[in-house]
Order: structure tokens, then C-alpha cells, then sequence
């Protein structure tokens, strides 16, 4: 969490701290899934998998740990994927990075009438106001969420965008792999 501010909420501090470990990788990215679990939880039921990530000293602040899971399926829509998880009760919350072309709400008018799907897909790929962004989403259990978007074209830790309600389809989509 080198570059993370103290004062933000732990769920801030978790997503800027996904961002900043995904932006370390480069862009072209799969996506990632990370489970969020209490870092003081943690320490006490999991000592070993505590000190194998560092979390030995114990920190005055309380804090969330993101734990990166198996790979997301590249070949499986996202949305299909995440319906199908389902969280321990150790798991607080979790999070997702993800990297998609975005477009100005400017270009909505501009959208051909009947395009979807693949033809879609080309369409804005190919817009000349295309934007690269990388997007992390976090939720918690009890409802709260937290968002970072990082553009291609400012990739830098102060040119970050936080809010609860960047990505608000991300979050309900992420949300629901909390409900029985």
C-alpha cells in the first residue's frame, strides 16, 4: 500500500492498493478477482497465510486484505462468470479489475440504430474518441463500495478517479455475488 492515503476508508485503501498492484503489471490485462478479508480476522484465524503476506505487525488502523483468486475465464462473459460465485463467510467483500474501451457521453447520439454484440464492440473500438481505462470495483457484504478508474492515456497514481459510484453495474454485478 505504498502509494494509498491512511485517512481513506479501508474499502479505499483495498481498491487503490488492487490498483495500483494491476497497474504494476501493465496494461492488456486479463481481469482480475480479488476476496476481501479483515486483516486482523486474518492474522488471528490464519497466522501462516498472515506472515506469507507480510501482515505479521499488526497495524493501529483496520484494514481489508485483498486476496487474488483463480483467473477470470477470457472466454466467458462477465457477468455469466460472476453469477456463479459464491463467498465463504470469511470473506467481507471483493473486487474486480477490469479493463474496457470507454466512450464520451457525447458519442451515445452517434451509436448506429441496431447495433449490438460484436458489431457494437467494433464500433466503439474503432470510435476516434475511444478511451482505455482500467477500472477496480470493490463491494462489501454490507452494502458498501467503492470504485478507481485509471485512463490509458494518464496512467499515474494521482491522475486516479475515485467515488462509490463510478461503476455502478460492476458494483450491483459484484454485490449479487453476495446474495444466498
Amino acid at each position: 500500500m505504498s502509494n494509498t492515503p491512511m485517512a481513506a476508508s479501508p474499502l479505499t485503501r483495498a481498491v487503490l492498493e488492487i490498483d495500483e498492484y494491476v497497474s504494476g503489471l501493465g496494461w492488456d490485462q486479463p481481469a482480475r478477482l480479488f476476496a476481501l478479508v479483515d486483516t486482523a480476522r486474518l492474522r488471528v484465524q490464519e497466522p501462516s497465510l498472515a506472515a506469507q503476506l507480510g501482515l505479521e505487525v499488526e497495524s493501529e488502523a483496520a484494514g481489508l486484505t485483498p486476496i487474488e483468486q483463480e483467473e477470470v475465464p477470457a472466454d466467458r462473459p462477465l457477468d455469466d462468470f460472476l453469477a456463479t460465485i459464491a463467498w465463504p463467510d470469511t470473506v467481507v467483500g471483493c473486487a474486480l479489475a477490469v479493463e474496457r474501451l470507454m466512450l464520451p457521453p457525447s458519442a451515445e447520439a452517434q451509436v448506429p440504430a441496431g447495433l449490438s454484440g460484436k458489431k457494437l464492440t467494433r464500433w466503439v473500438a474503432e470510435h476516434p474518441d475511444r478511451q482505455e481505462v482500467r477500472m477496480t470495483v470493490a463491494v462489501l457484504r454490507d452494502g458498501a463500495r467503492d470504485a478507481a478508474v485509471r485512463l490509458r492515456e494518464k496512467d499515474s497514481p494521482t491522475e486516479v478517479l475515485t467515488g462509490p459510484d463510478l461503476v455502478p453495474g460492476l458494483a450491483e454485478a459484484l454485490s449479487a455475488t453476495f446474495e444466498d
